[in-house]
């Protein structure tokens, strides 16, 4: 009886653990395959195939059927696509295959993995998520959203209605951010805000006076202590630190990056390679501790650090910006926690006074030579776009995907620092689309200007608008709230 009792216990255990799984598996590879029309200047309407991933109106291109479009003029494009890498070439022609800008020619939806294929343009490698398929020729078709493919190719690319696009090559890809949040587009993160490290002026804000988890972006807090020591004369990059068992145990945990020794010499330049590329929680402590002794100490100075520096909503409890426990009988999970406001002090005071800062944030690699260990920057607009020079990236579950970016540009006699932080993104695909989107406006607002839209301009009303970046977002939002 009693091993009846445990076949039958066995069975209806299997049974569970089938009926979890399959939904999940289910959901992560439904696409919804459908077509929509696509018209470029010469006013032809041609069929692209689409795929909705997972969701409806999520939407991915076939990137042979919109080369079809755009073949012939100033935004053309070639396509070497295997089933698992895309070599993506801007201004020359493309080579159809003879079945480009025809729909699907089966029913159903088909089985494709979302992934980080490899990806080149140019012959430089680039980093999006893209569905790769098998077409019945055998030859490969690649689909890619909408937004990437317009960003890449700095072309406008707007939806007409009825599942038809218009794509306008002598337009340049523009960002609104005020179009993008009135229709929903940040209720998928915590807070954003945009603007120019040197003259404190903010292009774009979304609920940035609101304080919010910021996982491992923290670190830049860690990094800004670390250089105010070696500009103190405290330490020297050339310096060495010992691996303490507590940073060996961080490193052999599901959280390490860099597989520290205790007892191990490691050098602070490569401390800060660590800390700032792969985002290694093990070489934060080993900086906290060699610069104050134990990591106490050392949130000590980064909350006293934060009161200096007016980042009146900064709250540390480590040194990483992974959770942490108190030491109560119930433990109560911690984590770091800022406003958008206050790590866009931070990063531009960080960049301000220690700019050579960005010679390690920019770099896309680098290998620590003492161990002799590859490591790998984690932020994707190093790839994706030109003048990106860091700045770092953080997640956690409670603050989601988080992304501190900064680019350099030049007014023509003084170089700038532009400043985007995402807090709280759904996963780091939606991280680096809208920190991708931020960062193309913050260059855009730099260069030409927050000028307001062109329907708000028509309107009579529109000549007492604000110019002014800041005071014309705060009245968006208070016209909003009177709405």
């Amino acid at each position: 009886m009693k091993n009846k009792l445990v076949r039958i216990s066995s069975l209806i255990l299997s049974v569970l653990l089938v009926c979890s799984l399959l939904p999940v598996r289910a959901f992560a590879s439904f696409e919804i395959s459908g077509i929509c029309m696509a018209q470029a200047d010469d006013g032809a309407e041609r069929t692209v195939k689409t795929l909705d991933y997972s969701y409806v109106h999520n939407t991915y291109l076939s990137l042979r059927d919109m080369a079809m479009v755009l073949n012939g003029t100033e935004k053309s494009f070639s396509l070497d696509i295997t089933n698992n890498a895309v070599a993506l070439t801007t201004g020359n022609d493309y080579t159809p295959l003879g079945n480009e800008n025809v729909p699907w020619e089966s029913g159903g939806n088909p089985d494709i993995a979302l992934r980080r294929n490899e990806f080149t343009v140019n012959g430089q490698k680039a980093l999006y998520y893209t569905m790769i398929t098998k077409l019945p020729s055998g030859e490969y078709d690649c689909f890619m959203m909408i937004t990437d493919l317009a960003m890449l190719l700095d072309v406008n690319i707007t939806d007409s209605g009825a599942d038809s696009l218009q794509v306008r090559t002598q337009e340049p890809f523009l960002v609104s951010p005020s179009d993008l949040e009135q229709a929903g587009y940040f209720y998928g993160v915590n807070s954003v805000l945009v603007g120019d490290a040197a003259t404190g002026e903010s292009y774009y804000r979304y609920q940035s006076d609101t304080a919010y988890p910021i996982a491992s972006t923290s670190k830049l807090m860690t990094c800004l202590l670390t250089m105010d020591a070696i500009s103190a004369g405290q330490i020297t990059l050339e310096d060495s630190a010992t691996v303490s068992d507590a940073a060996e145990r961080l490193a052999s945990s599901s959280d390490g990056v860099v597989p520290l020794k205790a007892g191990q010499q490691i050098t602070v330049q490569e401390l800060l390679l660590g800390l700032l590329l792969p985002s290694s929680n093990e070489c934060a402590l080993c900086l906290a501790e060699l610069i104050s002794g134990s990591e106490e100490a050392f949130v000590e100075k980064m909350n006293q650090k934060a009161k200096e520096l007016g980042l009146s909503q900064a709250v540390f409890f480590n040194s990483h910006g992974l959770p942490s426990y108190t030491d109560s009988s119930i433990p109560s999970k911690r984590q770091n926690r800022m406003s958008a406001e206050d790590m866009f002090r931070l990063a531009a005071y960080l960049l301000k006074v220690y700019p050579q800062i960005k010679d390690i944030t920019s770099l896309k690699e680098a290998t620590l030579e003492s161990m002799d260990f590859k490591v790998r920057n984690s932020n994707p607009l190093l790839y994706n776009q030109a003048g990106v020079t860091g700045l770092k990236t953080g997640t956690t579950n409670k603050a989601g995907a988080c992304l501190i970016t900064s680019l350099a540009v030049d007014d023509g006699t003084t170089e700038h620092d532009l400043i985007v932080v995402v807090f709280g993104s759904e996963d780091s695909m939606e991280r680096g689309r809208i920190s991708g989107l931020l960062a193309k406006y913050a260059m855009q607002s730099f260069y030409e200007g927050t000028e307001p839209p062109e329907s708000e301009a028509q309107d009579p009303a529109a000549k007492s608008l604000p110019v002014h970046a800041e005071a014309a977002v705060g009245y968006v939002i208070k016209s909003a709230k009177e709405r």
